[in-house]
């Protein structure tokens, strides 16, 4: 199988919601210098669709996507991931949630450096105590053409091959949603696209719920709907978009 996998929608997916989020707000500090990073954000996430969140610096896009994962809370507002409420877990609850339905992929690949590819791939596995399902493992090394380089250290890959480790290793336990923070923000171009290739074929071939932030307005045109965020708000929504569309929206939005 080539390294960007097949695109083929699997039968049978229905785009149901699988995160769904409530009047978010996020305040940093408080009095006069409090900083409102989200101002009553409220969002449905459906099912085996992958969605782009874009937005001037500073319009609480990160944050957005941080609060979704479970990574910090809101001021005030509710999420939602395969029906459980996340916002008042504890921290033991919300770790299990995490291990159980989310993989991230970032943009800097946060790899261990004395672990082999294989090894940082089965890793959320090993640490949740979960069984490695052999055949499926062989199936994402062959789709991310890492099967020859299974034994390799990150120091021995390139900064492409360490992110096609990382989207291994964010898919290998079949999360409800994948997180995706600038993840090719650190690649050039021709590398970025095999990566977008990699991250959208997952979601033809596998189904995977996708939420990608990015400044890039190419990466954004792999997908099925395109958020766009201003002063802690989302002030737009586009479906599949073209780079010129996407561009004149940011602009639009930015002013």
């Amino acid at each position: 199988m080539n390294a960007v996998l097949e695109l083929q929608q699997p039968a049978g997916i229905e785009a149901r919601t699988v995160v769904a989020a409530q009047d978010l707000t996020r305040t940093y500090g408080a009095g006069e210098t409090a900083v409102a990073a989200l101002r009553g954000v409220s969002l449905e996430i459906p099912r085996g669709h992958l969605t782009a969140v874009m937005g001037p610096s500073g319009s609480g896009k990160s944050t957005l996507m941080h609060i979704l994962a479970g990574l910090d809370k809101p001021t005030s507002g509710t999420v939602e991931i395969d029906d459980v409420e996340i916002t008042t877990l504890r921290d033991n609850e919300l770790t299990k949630l995490r291990r159980r339905h989310i993989g991230f992929v970032f943009q800097f690949f946060n790899l261990l450096p004395m672990l082999s590819a294989e090894e940082n791939i089965t890793l959320p596995l090993s640490i949740s105590g979960a069984k490695i399902e052999r055949e499926w493992l062989e199936e994402l090394l062959d789709a991310t053409g890492l099967a020859d380089r299974r034994r390799h250290r990150p120091a021995e890959l390139s900064g492409g091959q360490q992110q096609r480790v990382a989207v291994a290793r964010a898919l290998v336990s079949r999360p409800t949603v994948l997180f995706a923070d600038e993840p090719t923000g650190n690649l050039d171009s021709q590398t970025s696209a095999e990566i977008l290739g990699l991250l959208r074929g997952a979601v033809e071939t596998y189904g995977q719920t996708t939420v990608m932030v990015t400044h890039d307005p190419k990466a954004a045109t792999i997908a099925d709907r395109v958020l766009f965020l201003a002063d802690g708000l989302i002030v737009k929504e586009l479906g599949r978009s073209s780079q010129a569309e996407i561009l004149e929206t940011l602009a639009e939005v930015g002013r």
